[in-house]
């Protein structure tokens, strides 16, 4: 018998021949261990994961399962257990254990997990959500970036997957060769690069040199401007239309210039607005789970011209009051964030 014979010496061994691809002796080691320590979470959840790397998720989904008998909520055996699901086709379930994962934790290893394990099992606005926090969370780590390609090209955002998997080969530029790495210590990161390789076909530049990156502060960067050059011109111009209102006892002048600023006011955010890859359809609403004041500040934007428009049309001063409030509530908001 060696004489490190412990449950703690068997899995270390089990993880180096794991690393050399040698899965079958792995799970022995572990099953040495478990022989030792029969609740034993740690080695119950490196047996699903051997089982994982190894192609067989029906073991891997009981050796997780076991492993949550004993330590319920383990984030570790909550991602084993989602991705096995994911490769069995029970997608429900799949999803209803990324729940758990985003009940238990808030970091960025549970939020990216989940993300990858909700887009397998065809939850796609979720995932997207996910992978955005777990981005935000945590920006320097190439995982988290890759995952958002991952969601992103199996949403068909294909620009969004473009640029986020460039962000992640250039935190990680050894990322391209994850595919072939055996072992189960960088297990995700190679199942979700094969992953999106498998996509790669739709997304042509997925393989180009890196460019500007996709980090959230960029994200966030360009919505800032949105809300200041679009709430500030709609301030700006609203204060005009107010003091041409005052100044003629006819509406009629104020009213036009009403409709100029609107207009003028809606071709600039709609430039600034294109600067973000899917706004509307997925950045907006993951801001509003995340970053609800920002969020809340580009709806601003998009309201003051309507505001404008809205006085156009009534004369009454109400809409254009509003305009200057909700313009000026939307720029203190960016102001106060850039203080912090």
């Amino acid at each position: 018998m060696p004489s490190d014979a412990t449950a703690e010496g068997y899995l270390q061994r089990a993880q180096l021949l794991a690393d050399l691809g040698r899965y079958d002796e792995a799970a022995g080691e572990v099953g040495l261990a478990l022989a030792l320590e029969p609740a034993n979470a740690d080695a119950l959840t490196t047996l699903a994961r051997v089982h994982l790397a190894a192609g067989r998720p029906a073991e891997a989904c009981a050796a997780a399962d076991a492993a949550l008998a004993v330590a319920p909520d383990t984030a570790a055996a909550l991602v084993a257990r989602g991705l096995a699901l994911v490769e069995q086709g029970e997608y429900a379930e799949a999803a209803g254990t990324a729940g758990r994962l985003l009940a238990a934790a808030d970091d960025a290893y549970a939020q990216r997990s989940a993300a990858a394990i909700l887009s397998g099992s065809r939850n796609g606005q979720p995932a997207l959500n996910a992978a955005w926090r777990g981005v935000e969370l945590a920006p320097e780590e190439s995982q988290a970036h890759l995952v958002l390609a991952l969601v992103a090209a199996r949403l068909r955002l294909y620009d969004l997957a473009e640029r986020a998997y460039r962000e992640a080969l250039r935190l990680d530029p050894e990322l391209d060769r994850a595919g072939d790495e055996p072992g189960i210590v960088r297990l995700e990161r190679r199942r979700y690069a094969s992953a999106l390789a498998e996509l790669a076909e739709n997304v042509p530049a997925v393989q180009a040199a890196p460019v500007a990156p996709d980090s959230p502060r960029g994200v966030v960067d360009d919505l800032r401007r949105l809300v200041l050059y679009g709430a500030g011109w709609t301030l700006v111009g609203a204060v005009l239309v107010a003091v041409a209102a005052a100044g003629v006892s006819s509406s009629g002048p104020s009213r036009f210039l009403a409709v100029l600023v609107a207009v003028s006011g809606a071709v600039l955010g709609w430039l600034l607005a294109a600067r973000v890859p899917g706004l509307t359809r997925t950045v907006l609403p993951g801001l509003l789970r995340s970053d609800r004041s920002l969020a809340l500040a580009v709806y601003a934007v998009a309201a003051g011209p309507l505001l404008l428009l809205l006085y156009a049309v009534v004369g009454t001063p109400w809409p254009l009051v509003a305009a200057i409030a909700v313009a000026a509530v939307a720029e203190l908001a960016v102001f106060s964030r850039t203080v912090r």
